[in-house]
Order: C-alpha cells, then sequence, then structure tokens
C-alpha cells in the first residue's frame, strides 16, 4: 500500500550463538529464572515499540541459538501450550499465572497470542477465537507432572483446550474433554495405523 515500508528480501537466519553441552539442573532453578526473567522484562524501558521486523527472527526467536534445547539438560522440558476463550478473559489468564507461581516450579519462557475467529474444519483442530498461552517448564519428574495436570484441570474449568501437537504426558481423560470430536476421527482410523499418543489419549474412553 502507499506509504508503506518495505523491507527487502529476508536474508537466510544463521544462529549467531551455541550452546556446546547439556546445562547443569540448577541453570534453571527458581533463582536463576527470576534473575533471567527480571533483567528481560526490564531491558525494555518503553510500554511500546514500533518497528518494521522479518518474520523468522519474530516467530522463531530461539533459532538465534543453535542446540537451544541443552539449556533444559539431559531431562529436557514440557511444553505446555492452552488456548483459552475470549470469554475467560485476563481473569483465565492470572489463574493459569498464579498457579505456576504457587507451585515453585520454574518457567523458562512464556508465549502469549490469540487467536482469530475464522473456523477450522479438522475434528481435531486446536485453534478457536481466544488466547493461547505456551510455558515452557524443564522436567523435573513428578512436581513438573503434577504441575501440568493442575493446569489441565484449569483449563477445563475455564472451557479451553490444550494443545496435542506438543504434549508428551495428556491423560485421556482430558484429551477426550478437549476434543470431543475424537470418535469421529477414530471410526475413519486405519485399525492397522496406530501411534503411542493416540492409545494413550483413546485408551480411557466410556
Amino acid at each position: 500500500m502507499p506509504g508503506e515500508r518495505e523491507l527487502p528480501p529476508s536474508p537466510r537466519v544463521r544462529p549467531r550463538l551455541s550452546v556446546p553441552l547439556d546445562a547443569p539442573s540448577f541453570v534453571l532453578s527458581r533463582l536463576p529464572v527470576r534473575l533471567f526473567n527480571a533483567l528481560v522484562y526490564h531491558r525494555q524501558r518503553k510500554r511500546s515499540v514500533s518497528r518494521l521486523a522479518y518474520y523468522e527472527p519474530f516467530f522463531y526467536p530461539l533459532d538465534a541459538v543453535s542446540h537451544w534445547n541443552r539449556l533444559y539438560g539431559r531431562r529436557g522440558f514440557f511444553q505446555h501450550q492452552c488456548v483459552l476463550p475470549f470469554a475467560a478473559g485476563v481473569e483465565g489468564v492470572n489463574c493459569l499465572v498464579h498457579a505456576v507461581a504457587g507451585s515453585g516450579e520454574p518457567c523458562f519462557l512464556g508465549v502469549m497470542k490469540s487467536f482469530g475467529d475464522t473456523p477450522s474444519p479438522g475434528l481435531l483442530s486446536f485453534p478457536r477465537p481466544g488466547v493461547t498461552l505456551a510455558l515452557d517448564f524443564p522436567n523435573r519428574g513428578e512436581r513438573t507432572l503434577a504441575l501440568l495436570e493442575r493446569l489441565d484441570a484449569l483449563v477445563i474449568e475455564l472451557h479451553g483446550a490444550v494443545y496435542p501437537a506438543k504434549d508428551g504426558r495428556m491423560s485421556g481423560r482430558s484429551f477426550q474433554h478437549f476434543f470431543p470430536r475424537w470418535r469421529e476421527l477414530e471410526k475413519l482410523r486405519d485399525p492397522h495405523f496406530s501411534s503411542g499418543f493416540w492409545r494413550r489419549v483413546s485408551r480411557d474412553a466410556g
């Protein structure tokens, strides 16, 4: 459109940094994570910043760090991503954030976006009108899993859904609540084709 600034073609994004080895567990303990988050928060002094940016570094900032997953150590991490209806509002997001803060579990990364109202035709589509919140947690065993179960229960109460494509531990009960049309897909499934994920989330059907 006339008057709009345009960027030149996007250059190929190359990692500027690299994590050479698996980080020790204390790196992502509560205090270091709080310090890191405080530094990032106070780095931006202005409330709003307007600038042009290439879409790759905007949507995929971690790609600037090669082997960034090593920061989570040998045990890796879990990502909990959910979508809450707009009706849940700020209170819904605060409910999840307070549950995380009260658990004592460190959250290394959080991303919040909003979905539009374009209907998705898929039987198991995750996008729907609302706010999506993604949170990364270092894998600390049963404590982390217990928190994720608590977050699932809160999302159910708030009439939202959890993203199954990034899941590694969701219960069948929760999945079937979030995606009630799963039985329609099951009827279309080739009985000779299955996965560990599908067997896990469909086995608790009543």
